[in-house]
């Protein structure tokens, strides 16, 4: 029987070993036994995908389909599944599978789990006409939004929402903001409807307009000083110069969380000048289900102003490169279906 094809983009391995993107043809996967087939309408363009390309992540498996912000239809399902039906909108995420056993995922930590699996990493993601998805791992999504607009919220949305989370900020206080990209326009957002004060540093003029039409109470340039001292800073920029600014800009007790899974060597710190008075510095690692859960269902509450640059699945590699060259106003999303 001759199986039907689709189109995808895939990272492979050039001669000398550098990684490269390619759109081909291949076949439509088959779901597994707890697995939904996914017809893709949009698919999300984050960092992490051109960190895959530029080689500062490694690349786990030649030929893997990236993307891992994708909304899509279900059109059909392994025989143990049994909570979506055909027909069904639902998300597909970056974390696609954790073992469920450890002592990372029986306390809690799903996201620190040794075992975990990453769509379009470990697996084929939606940079294609057709996903597959343990159902477990695959989330529906509030109505108000068109496809377009919940495809960033699938990862930018929820590594920004955790990298929040992971400040430790109680509500109403001051905020800053690193880097002012895809995921870092919905964070805002989140903290905004919280009652923070929000403080963008960016160096993209266009950024800095799009911060102030959202309300947030200043925006200037990422190597400026935030006009008052600062509860919380979340650096979404993948450059490690901005920790040593993060944190002088913090008040006592303040955090700076470093939402990206990539970031660049950070310069030697002063403990006086940069960690004294209890200022912390934390990582944020990937996501858990549950905060998945607790944005999409944000959003279904709040309506978030999702920013998005669409491209045709056709231009993919030119909305990677676009992102690499600064040139996408929020989130880039390739139109699939």
């Amino acid at each position: 029987m001759v199986k039907a094809l689709m189109t995808a983009w895939s990272i492979d391995r050039e001669e000398a070993d550098r990684p490269r993107l390619r759109e081909h043809r291949r076949a439509v996967p088959d779901p597994g036994p707890d697995e939904l087939l996914v017809r893709v309408l949009t698919c999300g363009v984050c960092r992490t995908d051109l960190h895959l390309l530029d080689g500062d992540l490694p690349l786990r498996r030649t030929g893997v389909i990236p993307g891992h912000e994708v909304v899509g239809e279900v059109v059909g399902a392994g025989p143990e599944v049994t909570r979506v039906a055909a027909g069904d909108r639902v998300g597909i995420a970056w974390l696609r599978r954790t073992c469920g056993r450890c002592v990372y995922c029986t306390r809690g930590d799903e996201n620190l789990c040794p075992f975990s699996q990453y769509t379009g990493w470990d697996a084929d993601g939606g940079f294609a006409e057709y996903a597959v998805v343990p159902s477990d791992f695959a989330y529906r999504l509030p109505g108000g939004y068109s496809d377009q607009e919940l495809a960033p919220l699938l990862c930018a949305g929820i590594i920004g929402y955790r990298a929040l989370r992971c400040t430790g900020m109680a509500r109403g206080g001051r905020l800053g903001v690193y880097g002012f990209g895809a995921s870092a326009h919905l964070a805002t957002q989140v903290a905004l409807a919280e009652g923070a004060r929000v403080h963008v540093l960016t160096r993209s003029p266009q950024a800095r307009e799009l911060a102030l039409s959202l309300g947030v109470a200043s925006a200037g340039d990422v190597r400026d000083r935030p006009p008052e001292p600062l509860d919380a800073a979340i650096l979404f920029a993948p450059a490690g110069e901005l920790v040593p600014l993060g944190l002088e800009a913090l008040d006592r007790g303040g955090t700076l969380a470093i939402a990206g899974i990539h970031l660049s060597d950070i310069p030697p710190l002063s403990y006086q000048r940069h960690l004294f008075q209890e200022r912390r510095l934390r990582s944020v690692t990937a996501n858990t289900r549950r905060d998945g859960e607790e944005l999409l269902a944000f959003a279904g509450r709040h309506r978030l102003q999702v920013t998005t640059t669409p491209y045709p699945l056709s231009e993919a590699d030119r909305a990677l490169a676009d992102l690499a060259a600064g040139r996408v106003l929020g989130a880039a999303v390739l139109q699939v279906a």
